[in-house]
């Protein structure tokens, strides 16, 4: 359910109801993993590392670090939503930097993509990050948070339109005129629920006709 456009709210997504049911796709450390990997927040060998490292149910407990973090943003999110943010609105995300202050990042020279210049590949800094214990899975999905909150303006962030749907998303569309998490789901359920209500509006004209 990767369809927020930002993968701060991608994050909070993680848990939704895509049909009838709900679904959490971090409800243990297997799922933890995998969400990371298909949001490229982590590379495959790291979660690979990390997993062959992890204590008997360390993983399982950092979800639940993970799904505790997910629910106390989704308040801040909720609150927030829809209106630009101010500097009064730091305090409310002390929790977050206290985690993004755990990060352990550095920077590193190596050899550049070498496209375009097969002969004589260039260097590039990059930016890695020490990978001590499966906690620090946490960080990455930290500084999505924090990216979140810094880079996307809050009064484009929306709840879809679907009466049963709790996904949201960043409207970066021309106009701002998003409404569904997906047409594909919601907005063509909107579309079918508007044809049987013109349905039955006829219907119902047909009769009080005659």
């Amino acid at each position: 359910m990767f369809v927020a456009d930002t993968p701060g709210l991608d994050f909070l997504n993680s848990v939704a109801t895509p049909v009838d049911v709900p679904v959490d796709w971090i409800e243990d450390g297997c799922g933890l993993l995998a969400w990371l990997e298909q949001s490229e927040l982590v590379s495959p060998d790291t979660l690979t590392s990390l997993r062959d490292q992890a204590m008997p149910g360390e993983l399982d407990n950092v979800a639940a670090q993970a799904r505790n973090l997910r629910e106390e943003f989704r308040v801040f999110v909720h609150d927030h939503r829809g209106r630009p943010l101010h500097a009064d609105n730091l305090a409310e995300l002390a929790p977050l930097n206290r985690l993004l202050a755990r990060d352990e990042k550095f920077l590193q020279m190596d050899v550049a993509d070498a496209a375009g210049a097969p002969n004589a590949p260039g260097l590039r800094l990059r930016t890695t990050r020490r990978w001590r214990t499966p906690e620090s899975l946490l960080l990455p999905i930290g500084e999505a948070l924090a990216r979140l909150v810094t880079e996307e303006d809050f009064s484009d962030v929306k709840a879809c339109e679907g009466p049963a749907c709790t996904l949201m998303f960043v409207d970066h569309t021309r106009g701002r005129v998003r409404r569904w998490c997906s047409m594909a789901i919601c907005g063509n359920r909107a579309k079918q629920a508007a044809h049987r209500d013109r349905l039955k509006a006829r219907g119902e004209a047909g009769t009080a006709a005659t």
